[in-house]
């Protein structure tokens, strides 16, 4: 049985130029961390990869508390899966930032729900009904809310540039 991916809204699926709001359906071929994938998009023989970014959400970086954890969450959802990829904006590393659907499941929610990232709040403009789902797993303790004190990735990316590296 082959599988065939499209898009959809768009004229073409060329990741550097790929209008906002376009929506794709992509494999899922790479997960690089809690809110950071690869989908592999377009017609057979033609296709192109896309990084994306996961809108709205930073889920803490691999070497942090409960980042493997995040990546292999966010793998148990989409990795291999379709995923329904509706894009925003492209970031400052050229990604495509977009609101994710894998399984059936908007992927920022699935991950802000189970405590495996945080809302982030420089980019959370459109995300606001993601803040009581991080209020819930705060409260029950959930995922990287276990940890008496969690650092948001943002502040230990600040605080590894600005420490020394030996």
């Amino acid at each position: 049985m082959r599988a065939y991916f499209f898009l959809a809204l768009a004229p073409s699926v060329d990741s550097f130029h790929m209008p906002a709001s376009a929506v794709l359906f992509c494999l899922v071929v790479a997960i690089a961390d809690g809110d950071t994938l690869t989908a592999r998009c377009g017609e057979p023989g033609a296709y192109e990869q896309v990084k994306v970014r996961i809108g709205g959400i930073d889920a803490p970086e691999k070497a942090q508390p409960f980042g493997r954890r995040s990546r292999q969450a966010l793998a148990d959802l989409c990795h291999r899966e379709t995923a329904t990829i509706r894009s925003t904006t492209k970031d400052k590393y050229g990604r495509t930032v977009a609101d994710v659907q894998c399984q059936g499941q908007d992927v920022g929610r699935t991950q802000v729900a189970a405590g495996l990232a945080w809302v982030f709040d420089r980019y959370s403009e459109g995300y606001e009904d993601l803040y009581p789902l991080q209020r819930d797993a705060k409260a029950d303790r959930r995922g990287l809310w276990a940890d008496p004190v969690p650092v948001a990735p943002w502040d230990w990316r600040q605080q590894r540039r600005s420490t020394p590296q030996p």
